[in-house]
């Protein structure tokens, strides 16, 4: 069982910051991806960032530039800075962890951007 702890979630105004936080615990590998995806009201899950244990990182196109993913490998912790924030950043945002084949969620933190 792995277990997702998210937190920075909030209201900001377009063009402000953000910075979230998720902490592992459990059935967790040090060499588990982590990551986080988002999902606005009427659309899917999409991947926002994600982070291997070497430190390998990819970035959906949209958020390129803008946001920054890192992680703690001792703290079992991946953060994601988010700067220049869009109205269209407004999402639910979830943690991931991917290893063994399986995902792992977090319970989502709420992001809104005031236009």
């Amino acid at each position: 069982q792995v277990h997702l702890v998210e937190s920075g979630g909030g209201l900001v105004q377009a063009g402000g910051s953000l910075r979230l936080s998720c902490a592992a615990s459990g059935s967790i590998f040090s060499f588990m991806t982590m990551g986080w995806y988002r999902q606005a009201p009427g659309n899917q899950r999409d991947l926002v960032a994600t982070i291997t244990s070497g430190g390998s990182t990819n970035y959906a196109d949209s958020v390129k530039g803008r946001f920054t993913i890192s992680r703690d490998n001792a703290k079992n912790t991946v953060y994601l800075q988010m700067n220049s924030l869009k109205p269209e950043d407004t999402a639910v945002y979830y943690c991931n962890v991917h290893q063994g084949g399986m995902h792992y969620w977090g319970q989502g933190t709420q992001v809104t951007i005031s236009s």
